[in-house]
């Protein structure tokens, strides 16, 4: 009966989000908590001050629930509040920007540079104030493109000035290092260049900084996921289930820093053949969207294996901006609607 209990309860407060980390409110949120003993139930949620009167709310309505659900004896409802760690936060990096969203992958090679910088062009499009910052330390795409070689200068403040390119600034080591060379570092300074990146350059004020992190799951990404006060993640991922494994690392990562996942990209999710004009789905099929429906995460979109793209981004031309009326264009323009609308909520 307890188990019951316990699977309607949290399939009622997994409605809600978490005001903390914006997670649905359900058994896998280490701030929400239900224990049934005897048919009592106790719900605790775990809060920060600033977000205490919303999150009491929240937690009224799931007692209400609570209550009226058969066998239950009665709701006891626990209300705990963190405080934000003040040393911790002056370590924080400071950028002047509503939104920071990074794009993250937990492999190379599924097209995650290629997803940010679009998705710059489509927030860009659409009328945004938007920075693009290529984090990819070791491996540099950006510069390439967005079609931009000139080096960046240094302003009376002694602070980089972004480089601009279809009304996005951009910041990328790429435009610091030639062309040829590897950039061969350790952890500490690979953080001391991104540091650098950050507060080192006059970004202005923004509405969306997005970030184009490192592939993969380890510290440079867990660092700077921490100390870069993301408003929220995508992760890009190719269809099949050997990408698929080290998306879950990626969604694990995120979840324990308490930033939101935002959704899932599916890209090369299908190529359209040139002659025969059908799909071929050559890394396997939905397999992303599958993979966020398991942790209920929302799916963002499918976007396909394409030639024109290639083509595009070899040239350091933007899809939103060069085709803007292209099947795969409003595919970006819709995820960069969703992200414009997470950010007014």
């Amino acid at each position: 009966m307890s188990e019951e209990i316990l699977h309607i309860i949290y399939n009622f407060s997994k409605k809600y989000n978490d005001p903390i980390n914006n997670l649905p409110l359900d058994q896998k949120n280490q701030h929400f908590s239900v224990i049934i003993k005897d048919n009592n139930v106790n719900i605790s949620l775990t809060t920060v001050p600033d977000k205490a009167n919303y999150s009491n709310e929240i937690l009224k309505i799931i007692e209400n629930f609570s209550k009226k659900i058969k066998g239950v004896l009665s709701v006891n409802t626990v209300l705990t509040s963190e405080r934000p760690n003040k040393n911790e936060r002056k370590n924080k990096f400071n950028i002047n920007s509503k939104q920071i969203i990074a794009i993250a992958s937990g492999k190379g090679g599924v097209g995650k540079s290629t997803f940010a910088v679009n998705l710059a062009g489509a927030l860009s499009k659409i009328g945004e104030k938007v920075g693009l910052l290529d984090a990819d330390i070791y491996g540099p795409s950006i510069p390439k493109m967005i079609g931009i070689t000139k080096k960046p200068e240094v302003n009376e403040n002694n602070k980089l000035i972004p480089l601009e390119n279809y009304g996005i600034k951009c910041m990328s080591i790429g435009f610091l290092l030639n062309v040829d060379t590897p950039a061969i570092w350790r952890g500490p300074m690979v953080m001391k260049a991104l540091e650098n990146m950050f507060d080192g350059v006059d970004w202005g004020k923004l509405d969306f900084l997005i970030i184009d992190l490192p592939p993969g799951t380890g510290d440079v990404q867990l660092s700077l996921a921490q100390s870069a006060k993301l408003s929220g993640s995508i992760i890009v991922s190719t269809p099949q289930d050997i990408a698929l494994i080290d998306v879950r690392k990626g969604i694990n990562m995120f979840n324990k820093v308490n930033i939101p996942i935002l959704g899932l990209v599916e890209n090369m999710s299908y190529f359209v053949c040139d002659k025969c004009n059908e799909k071929h789905f050559i890394f396997s099929n939905e397999g992303a969207k599958k993979e966020a429906e398991k942790n209920q995460i929302p799916f963002l979109g499918s976007l396909p294996l394409s030639k024109d793209l290639r083509i595009k981004s070899d040239k350091g031309k933007l899809l939103c901006i060069d085709d803007p009326e292209g099947e795969m264009a409003q595919v970006y323009f819709k995820i960069a609607k969703l992200i414009n609308k997470f950010s007014e909520n």
